[in-house]
């Protein structure tokens, strides 16, 4: 059986940060095979070159690249220049990029974790703001903001992490319905542990990863949602119970909890 999502997007335009790996990559590839043209956007220009001509011989789609460092605050602006240069009208905005780093705060550098504020947060809002007024005045489009299962409790280890993903659900949220009268949709995805190459830039813990779900799946997941004009969606039905028992525990016992399981040996 057909999925609902798949005639969504045929023959428009998606525009995907972080595209190179993980669930942008897998969110470009299940896209493109029905028939979505792709802007992708990442550090990795030679990455995103082969994705790009990959997607274009297999699936018969056009397809732009554009190099772009979202830690750099003028980025968005410049992807947002790119796309209107080329008199492309995006119809999916996927805010994906992203990056965390695991250890204690205090420890890590400054410059990371402001890093991950702009790339995270500031990059999202400015992205969003630029493409939601044309979403608006021609009254159909789609935003998804990749967040995290983090988004629904204190993370110690991850804190600047985990806050980032709870701007990110929040802001979601409430421009979906800002927005959903002028048939615009927003979703926040929200996946938990996932098979991607953030555990190895994060530096996380292995025992953080052991349920890990595919990059493929979560995307699956987050297409159906925004298909279905959900303003969130967990990934996984374990993730969603686990979400449930922390809204009923009270929040300190559950950052205790998440602290005994996310502590390093040496903290």
């Amino acid at each position: 059986m057909a999925e609902k999502w798949q005639q969504e997007w045929r023959g428009k335009w998606a525009l995907i940060t972080g595209a190179s790996a993980g669930i942008g990559l897998e969110l470009a590839k299940l896209l493109a095979a029905e028939g979505a043209n792709m802007v992708l956007t990442a550090r990795r220009i030679d990455r995103l070159q082969k994705l790009a001509a990959d997607l274009s011989s297999q699936h018969g789609i056009r397809t732009e690249v554009f190099s772009a460092d979202l830690t750099r605050p003028e980025a968005p602006g410049e992807i947002y220049a790119f796309t209107a240069n080329k008199k492309i009208e995006i119809e999916f905005l996927i805010n994906n990029a992203g990056f965390g780093a695991y250890g204690n705060a205090y420890k890590i550098p400054a410059g990371t974790m402001l890093e991950m504020v702009q790339v995270n947060c500031s990059a999202v809002v400015h992205l969003t703001r630029l493409y939601l007024p044309g979403m608006v005045q021609r009254r159909h489009g789609d935003v998804m903001i990749v967040a995290s299962l983090a988004a629904f409790q204190p993370l110690p280890y991850n804190a600047c992490y985990a806050a980032t993903k709870a701007f990110d659900l929040l802001f979601a949220e409430g421009i979906a319905e800002e927005v959903r009268p002028h048939g615009v949709r927003v979703c926040a995805l929200c996946p938990g542990s996932t098979v991607t190459e953030f555990q190895e830039v994060a530096h996380q813990p292995d025992r953080a990863f052991k349920n890990a779900e595919t990059a493929e799946k979560v995307a699956r997941v987050g297409l159906e949602a925004q298909a279905a004009g959900k303003s969130y969606v967990i990934s996984g039905f374990m993730n969603r119970l686990m979400k449930e028992g922390q809204r009923l525990a009270p929040r300190s016992l559950v950052t205790k909890m998440a602290a005994k399981m996310m502590r390093a040996s040496d903290s």
